[in-house]
């Protein structure tokens, strides 16, 4: 397969629908197939949500794009994303900011992405085991939070570990359907939420989310 002549279609796409801009370029940098299992390899630029197995997907490019467009990155942010999957997220953001930390609950998808994204040359990827708790505090705050799960709430714990002037995107809404929220964090502390559309995520788990025995 003509992966090269498939990316220049999915850009073409995205730009019809997202505009020009540093993001698509990044995408365009980014070689999605290396983030797909084999089996799906020959869809790895369509756009739309991917299965990576253990229940997890790779995001529609579409979303990516919009989601990471929504974070407005100058190039020096320190960026926390959470729900690594393979990686390819991560790689997209490494392109647009400082420093990326990224957080995964799957140890196995974790070990994978580290690898992968090691191997490829992502160096200002950073990315961890997730704990009960929300995010990685040990690093916080951040200048923008992305969270690639869906969360039943806007999750608080996030709230406070962007920093001021910070934005987050986060999908919120039941298990089988959510908006997409941007949240901009003042410098008094209150937010600002807008709401960017519609979006299926698989959930977000962990203390001030859905939890283990909510059915996962």
């Amino acid at each position: 397969m003509d992966f090269a002549q498939a990316r220049s279609r999915l850009m073409a796409l995205l730009q019809a629908a997202l505009g020009e801009g540093g993001v698509l370029q990044a995408m365009s940098q980014v070689p999605r197939e290396l983030f797909v299992p084999s089996a799906v390899r020959y869809m790895a630029y369509d756009d739309r949500p991917l299965p990576i197995g253990i229940g997890q997907t790779i995001s529609q490019p579409y979303i990516v794009g919009l989601m990471t467009s929504s974070l407005g990155l100058k190039g020096d942010e320190k960026v926390l994303e959470v729900g690594t999957g393979t990686g390819y997220q991560a790689a997209v953001l490494s392109l647009l900011c400082r420093r990326v930390v990224s957080v995964e609950r799957l140890e196995a998808l974790a070990l994978d992405a580290e690898k992968r994204l090691t191997e490829l040359g992502y160096a200002n990827v950073e990315v961890h085991v997730a704990g009960k708790d929300l995010g990685w505090l040990p690093q916080a705050p951040y200048d923008g939070i992305l969270v690639a799960a869906a969360a039943p709430h806007l999750p608080r714990e996030l709230v406070r570990q962007l920093a001021p002037g910070g934005r987050m995107v986060v999908p919120v809404g039941s298990w089988d359907e959510q908006e997409l929220l941007q949240v901009t964090k003042k410098e008094a502390g209150t937010v600002a939420v807008e709401t960017l559309g519609a979006c299926r995520f698989v959930p977000l788990v962990g203390d001030g989310a859905w939890k283990e025995e909510d059915g996962l």
